[in-house]
């Protein structure tokens, strides 16, 4: 787990390191042990007072593609410079209007073992038609849980972060754990 400071230094180094003309604001940073996802808000598309939701949505979709062509070297430039410094990929996003658009990104397969009855729910899922695998299945149901749960999630990262933190306070060990090399000429 990543924590608060680090979070603020990943920031803080995209913040810097993005062109200025990039993005409108730097929206958010997330990241895990695969990846950076790094999402701005672009300027939503000038339109006549009164257009449909469907022009509209169009028209944000329009742009989206736009930036997304026209950024693509610059952002990649980047990705490059941070995949090697945080030794993670790099995906990006954009926040235009209230709608969010994710580009490419990593899709990290994660092994687990589920017993009956949690097979069970995610086969129901797949026949009721909510997905196509277990595995979209699982993907569902944590989405639905990040979304019901956001609060506690967020308290227990902010306590995983505390303990962090008093560890980090602990006694010093490297004094104790310092190899003694007193081979010739090494004084």
């Amino acid at each position: 787990m990543i924590t608060n400071e680090q979070r603020k230094k990943l920031r803080g180094w995209f913040a810097g390191r993005l062109p200025d003309d990039l993005f409108e604001e730097l929206t958010e940073v997330t990241v895990d042990r695969e990846e950076i996802t790094v999402i701005g808000r672009i300027p939503e598309p000038h339109l006549a007072e009164g257009v449909s939701a469907t022009e509209r949505e169009a028209a944000v979709e329009g742009r989206i593609q736009e930036f997304r062509e026209r950024t693509r070297e610059a952002r990649i430039e980047v990705a490059r410079e941070a995949e090697r410094r945080f030794d993670r990929k790099v995906s990006w996003g954009v926040d235009c209007g209230a709608e969010r658009a994710l580009f490419t990104h990593v899709a990290a397969p994660v092994m687990t073992r589920l017993r009956q009855p949690e097979r069970e729910v995610l086969d129901t899922l797949i026949a009721g038609g909510v997905a196509r695998s277990r595995s979209e299945a699982l993907a569902w149901c944590v989405r639905l849980v990040q979304r019901h749960t956001d609060d506690w999630l967020a308290e227990l990262r902010e306590s995983l972060e505390n303990v962090h933190r008093v560890r980090a306070q602990g006694p010093d060990t490297e004094a104790e754990d310092a190899p003694s090399d007193t081979s010739p000429g090494t004084e």
